[in-house]
């Protein structure tokens, strides 16, 4: 109602095709800032993903200056190995992000993801204890910190 009289105020008009314009778009606009609708951007949500890339981006240069070396060493010291991981992160972006980052990062690959368990398979124990660590899956915890649960 305020902005409809905010409407009415700016416009200084009172004819029926103003008065239906300005009840209309301030309806539209109440509705949209209520949360109710869909086409409501999550600024916050990518924000945070944004400034999550940098850290991904230095996670996977470092990852694979680890893989370049597994691969010019002449012993070849690799040992493939599947690990299960049980995931907290109560959200099916979240999810979605922490599979698609850990396959991001040379020397792992999000095998099966089933809820919110994955099968990571990692090139080496280094690559393993990256993943183990949970560091990436804290991040990403905190980049959907304010959303609502949906798994």
């Amino acid at each position: 109602m305020a902005l409809f009289v905010f409407w009415i105020f700016l416009s200084a008009s009172f004819e029926w095709i103003h008065l239906v314009l300005g009840l209309t778009f301030s309806l539209a606009v109440a509705w949209i800032n209520s949360g109710h609708s869909l086409f409501v951007p999550k600024f916050r949500l990518w924000l945070r993903i944004l400034l999550y890339l940098p850290w991904l981006s230095y996670k996977i240069v470092e990852s694979s200056v680890h893989l370049s070396k597994l691969i010019l060493h002449p012993a070849l010291p690799i040992a493939p190995q599947l690990i299960s991981v049980d995931s907290k992160l109560r959200h099916h972006g979240a999810i979605v992000l922490l599979g698609n980052s850990i396959t991001l990062t040379p020397g792992t690959i999000t095998a099966e993801v089933d809820r919110n368990k994955l099968v990571v398979h990692a090139i080496d124990k280094v690559s393993s204890e990256d993943v183990a660590s949970r560091q990436m899956e804290m991040k990403i915890a905190d980049i959907f910190k304010d959303e609502e649960p949906d798994l």
